[in-house]
């Protein structure tokens, strides 16, 4: 089963959403803000990606954040924050079996979804 992570009102959420659908494509959705983040697996994600294509540097709560915060950034502070402010992941995420994808792009969402 297909996964898409992510928070409802991010317009790359609902692109990536509509996508899926259009192509029927049958999917769970996780909004990060109303599931929590209980089950997201942040950690692994950490682990085989590393902080920095986990979370979003160009993102306002990237920008909130103080500069000793993004000096000091590790997997383990970014799991901390992201826990915290869900709005720093990457979105969307999309996940089916082992694999994961960070971001949406069409051509790239047709070959994971196969």
């Amino acid at each position: 089963m297909i996964t898409l992570y992510g928070i409802k009102n991010c317009d790359t959420v609902k692109k990536a959403r509509k996508w899926l659908e259009q192509n029927a494509v049958e999917y769970r959705f996780h909004d990060f803000r109303e599931d929590g983040m209980d089950t997201v697996p942040l950690a692994s994600w950490l682990e085989q990606f590393g902080w920095e294509q986990v979370l979003n540097r160009r993102s306002t709560s990237w920008r909130a954040l103080d500069q000793t915060q993004k000096d000091a950034m590790d997997n383990t502070s970014a799991a901390t924050l992201a826990n915290e402010t869900p709005t720093l992941i990457k979105r969307p995420v999309l996940t089916k079996g082992g694999d994961t994808l960070f971001g949406f792009k069409a051509d790239t969402y047709a070959s994971f979804a196969k």
